[in-house]
């Protein structure tokens, strides 16, 4: 049973991918992960991860992984063009997140093994053999996920929100209007976003994933502003920042109106194809805005367009991240320092990407 509720949760988590990421405009940035924090430079990544200690009151130990990391850009060049950069962006971060989620996964899974072990009636050589195999979340398990996740998606935010505004249309002509249909479509778009991002906040294992959460901002904000990475330093800032993966979603969506009210067409699958067919470009043409709008009028220059734009974002991280304590902290400490060692190593400069 509880394999199974991991399970559920991390499906759960990896939902939330884009909600807890932070933009790769930034310097440094991060993810929430299972009972641990990713965070990345320009050219590498770490992650930390607590895993169980089994004892109430007692934590367990943090494991740490860390790799280089090629962005996209630097290995063709098309990548790095406008709006193609957003979609291979938003890949590239999907990616690494699946493989830090799969990280934290496994450090439990092993947990529950060494667990199950020590159980074992079979005498000591049958908890040693049963200890050496690590129970690990094979590679094929992360490729349905890829697909659930997309089907998901599309089922939750294109599909469903489309059949009932199309139900309305029925029952009221009014809605049939290309402005008035897709503005709400969108506003349910949006709120069956921020319920689905709300109700698995219920579950306790996901509203530690927020709190960690908070911990990679609180981190990644000492960071920014020359502070030591000390647990007392961290903590006195804040768990809202203004370019996190919720300002991107956020932007998806507004700009999922605009565009789809610019186009018409009035039939169901017609309009259902183009949110689908669409879909990249509004991706690239969304990261494109927020990247402009953090470069060019970052929150210290008082910028209208990056207020306007990251607004909605910090409204959505009441939900998405919550205070952490200081265990969480030093989580997300540990994995930016394993990153910037790497970082260092291989001579990267700190830019802006």
């Amino acid at each position: 049973m509880k394999r199974v509720r991991q399970t559920l949760h991390f499906l759960a988590a990896v939902q939330l991918l884009p909600a807890l990421e932070s933009g790769e405009e930034t310097l440094v940035g991060g993810q929430a992960v299972l009972e641990g924090v990713m965070m990345r430079s320009p050219h590498a990544w770490g992650i930390a991860v607590r895993k169980p200690s089994g004892k109430p009151g007692k934590l367990g130990e943090i494991v740490t992984h860390s790799e280089p990391l090629e962005r996209p850009s630097d290995q063709h060049k098309w990548m790095g063009w406008p709006v193609v950069r957003g979609v291979m962006t938003l890949g590239h971060a999907m990616k690494l997140g699946f493989r830090a989620l799969k990280f934290s996964a496994n450090a439990a899974l092993e947990e529950m093994s060494d667990d199950e072990g020590d159980k074992d009636p079979g005498g000591k050589d049958s908890a040693h053999e049963e200890q050496g195999k690590k129970m690990e979340i094979p590679g094929w398990v992360l490729g349905i996920n890829v697909v659930f996740s997309i089907a998901f998606f599309i089922f939750m935010y294109k599909y469903l929100p489309l059949v009932a505004t199309t139900e309305l249309k029925k029952v009221n002509p009014f809605f049939g209007q290309q402005i008035v249909f897709n503005l709400v479509d969108g506003v349910i778009r949006i709120a069956m976003f921020l319920l689905f991002v709300w109700g698995v906040s219920l579950w306790k294992d996901i509203r530690r994933v927020y709190e960690y959460h908070g911990a990679e901002h609180k981190t990644v904000f000492a960071f920014e502003h020359g502070d030591p990475l000390e647990t007392v330093a961290v903590q006195k800032y804040s768990t809202y920042h203004p370019r996190c993966g919720t300002s991107f979603l956020m932007t998806v969506m507004i700009i999922s109106m605009i565009v789809y009210m610019a186009i018409p067409v009035h039939t169901f699958w017609a309009r259902f194809a183009i949110r689908i067919a669409f879909l990249p470009l509004i991706a690239g043409v969304s990261y494109e805005i927020i990247r402009f709008a953090a470069k060019r009028f970052s929150a210290k220059k008082g910028g209208l367009l990056f207020a306007l734009m990251t607004e909605p974002g910090l409204w959505l991280q009441r939900i998405t991240t919550q205070p952490p304590d200081d265990s969480q902290v030093e989580c997300a400490i540990v994995a930016l320092d394993e990153a910037m060692k790497l970082e260092k190593q291989r001579g990267g400069e700190m830019v802006i990407a």
